[in-house]
C-alpha cells in the first residue's frame, strides 16, 4: 500500500487549469509567478505541485486533494502549501462507495459470519470530510491549539486560506520520518524520534481525546529544528493531512487509560478482573474474546487461561502476565505462544467477531496503536520493544489522575474542603507511586539503548575503518 502514499497516477495539468478557473475564476498563470506542472508527490486522493504565489511572492505547494507527502528537499522557512482536489474526485468517490456497499452486501449474504457492512457506513461518513479542505483546516487549527502549551516537537503547518477544494498552507520541506539516511545526515536520533511520536499520539488519545486517525509515514515529515519553533530536540515532527480525526468522550478515554494500566500492571486476580472489566467497558468484549482483544491492543500474542497453563507446561516455568515484563522472551517461549495461538480453533472468526463488536472509535485507536508500533520498527530503534508501552503508561497515569482531580474538585461544594482534601492527597500519592517508577525504568532502558548504539558505533569504526562508517552503523544504516 505504500505507493498510494506518494506514487499514484497524477491528474493531467489541463484538468488542474480547469479546476482553478472553475473554483477561483482565474487561470494558474494569473495566480502564480512560477508553477511546476510536474507534481513532486502523488497520493491516492491528491497530488502536490510547487509554485510561487504572486499575491505574497512566496513559494507554495499546490496540492490536488488527499493526504500529501513532500519529498526530501532543502530547508526553507518561508514557504506555503496549497492543496487542491482532483477535479473529478467527488464523482469517483460516489461510485467507489456504491461499489463497497454492494460488495459488502454480497459478502454478508454468502458468508454471514463476516459482518463488515459497517465499513460502508464509516466510508460514507468520513470520506466526504476528508474531501472538504475547510474541514481539514479546522482540524489543523484545533490540533495546533491543543498542543500550544505543551513542550513538544510537533509542528502543524499554518493555514493561509481554506476553500472546499483548495487549501493554502505553509509548505514544509523535509524527509519522511522513517528515512534513516535523512535522519543520519542531520544527526537526528531515531530513538528520540520514535519516543516523541509515541508521546504525541499518547497525548492526543489519553489526554486530549482528539486524535489524528491516519498518521502513516506519508503524513509525517521530519526536519532539523526550526529557529522559529521551540522544539525540545534538534528536530521538528510535522503532521500533515488533517482530514481524518476522531474524538473520544471523557468516559471512554479514561476507561481506555485504565485498561492500559491494568495491562501494564503485574498479573494478579485483581488485575485480571480489571482487564476484563475495562475490556467490556471499552470494547464491548466478553471473557470469551478477551485474549483476542488484548492481542489487538498490545500487538502481542495473548493466551486464554487453559492455553497459558499448556504453554507454561511446555516451558517448564510460569511466565509473567504484564506486557512490560522486562525479561526478554526466549525463542522457546515465543514458539510455545505461537503454537497455542495458531492452533486455536476458530481463531479467525474470533478476530472478525472482535472487530464487529468493538466501537468504531476504539477501532481507530487500535489502528493508531499499530501505526505507532510500526514506526518504532521502521526506525530500527535500539531500545526495548516495551519502551513505547512505558510512554503510554505515563500518559494513562496522567489521564486517570487528572480525571480524579477534576472529580474531587467538583465535589468540594457538596462534601466540604477538608473531606475532599484527604482523598485528593491519597489520589496524588497513588499517582506519584505509579508515575515515578515508570520514569526510572524509562531512564534505565534509554541508557541500554544508548549503549547498544555506542557498541554499533565502535563496530563501525573498526570494521569500516573510519568515523563515517561508525556514524552509519550507529544510525542503523550498516
Amino acid at each position: 500500500m505504500r505507493p498510494l502514499q506518494d506514487q499514484c497516477e497524477p491528474t493531467p495539468f489541463e484538468d488542474l487549469e480547469k479546476l482553478f478557473i472553475t473554483d477561483l475564476g482565474r487561470p494558474i498563470s494569473e495566480l502564480f509567478d512560477d508553477f511546476d506542472p510536474e507534481p513532486i508527490g502523488v497520493a491516492s486522493l491528491a497530488q502536490v505541485h510547487v509554485g510561487r504565489l504572486k499575491e505574497i511572492g512566496e513559494e507554495v505547494a499546490v496540492k490536488v486533494r488527499g493526504p500529501y507527502y513532500l519529498l526530501s528537499l532543502p530547508s526553507d522557512s518561508n514557504s506555503l502549501q496549497c492543496k487542491i482536489q482532483h477535479p473529478h474526485l467527488a464523482e469517483f468517490c460516489d461510485i467507489d462507495m456504491e461499489m463497497v456497499e454492494v460488495s459488502l452486501g454480497w459478502i454478508k449474504h454468502w458468508f454471514p459470519e463476516f459482518e463488515f457492512t459497517w465499513l460502508a457506513g464509516e466510508m460514507r461518513e468520513n470520506l466526504p470530510k476528508e474531501m472538504d479542505f475547510q474541514h481539514e483546516a479546522r482540524n489543523a487549527e484545533k490540533t495546533e491549539k491543543e498542543f500550544e502549551t505543551i513542550h513538544t516537537s510537533l509542528y502543524i503547518p499554518k493555514v493561509v486560506d481554506a476553500r472546499k477544494r483548495i487549501l493554502i498552507m505553509e509548505y514544509i520541506r523535509g524527509g519522511r520520518v522513517d528515512d534513516l539516511e535523512y535522519l543520519a545526515k542531520h544527526n537526528i536520533d531515531r530513538n528520540k524520534v520514535s519516543l516523541e511520536l509515541a508521546r504525541i499520539f499518547a497525548q492526543m488519545v489519553h489526554i486530549n481525546g482528539w486524535f489524528h486517525a491516519d498518521p502513516h509515514p506519508g503524513n509525517l515529515l521530519i526536519r532539523p529544528a526550526s529557529s522559529t519553533f521551540k522544539s525540545p530536540y534538534n528536530f521538528d515532527i510535522v503532521l500533515l493531512d488533517h482530514g481524518l480525526y476522531f474524538d473520544l468522550d471523557d468516559e471512554l478515554r479514561v476507561n481506555y487509560s485504565k485498561f492500559w494500566l491494568s495491562l501494564i500492571a503485574p498479573v494478579s486476580p485483581e488485575t485480571n478482573r480489571d482487564r476484563r472489566k475495562y475490556a467490556k467497558l471499552v470494547g464491548n468484549i466478553g471473557d470469551d474474546l478477551y485474549p483476542v482483544f488484548e492481542a489487538a491492543i498490545t500487538g502481542r500474542a495473548v493466551l486464554a487461561e487453559s492455553e497459558v497453563a499448556e504453554a507454561d507446561l511446555q516451558l517448564g516455568f510460569k511466565r509473567e502476565g504484564s506486557i512490560i515484563d522486562l525479561r526478554k522472551q526466549t525463542e522457546a517461549e515465543l514458539e510455545a505462544i505461537r503454537n497455542a495461538v495458531v492452533q486455536r480453533e476458530g481463531l479467525l472468526l474470533d478476530v472478525f467477531d472482535v472487530l464487529r463488536r468493538v466501537p468504531r472509535r476504539v477501532l481507530m485507536v487500535l489502528k493508531l496503536n499499530d501505526l505507532t508500533r510500526s514506526l518504532d520498527h521502521a526506525l530500527a530503534t535500539t531500545h526495548s520493544s516495551i519502551r513505547v508501552f512505558l510512554v503510554t503508561a505515563k500518559y494513562c497515569t496522567r489521564a486517570v489522575w487528572e480525571d480524579e482531580r477534576r472529580r474531587l474538585t467538583s465535589e468540594i461544594s457538596q462534601r466540604g474542603f477538608f473531606s475532599v482534601i484527604v482523598d485528593y492527597a491519597r489520589g496524588w500519592w497513588y499517582f506519584q507511586n505509579m508515575y515515578r517508577p515508570i520514569v526510572l525504568v524509562e531512564t534505565w532502558l534509554d541508557f541500554q539503548a544508548d549503549l547498544v548504539k555506542f557498541q554499533a558505533w565502535v563496530r563501525g569504526l573498526v570494521t569500516a575503518g573510519g568515523f563515517a562508517g561508525a556514524h552509519k552503523a550507529a544510525a542503523g544504516l550498516a
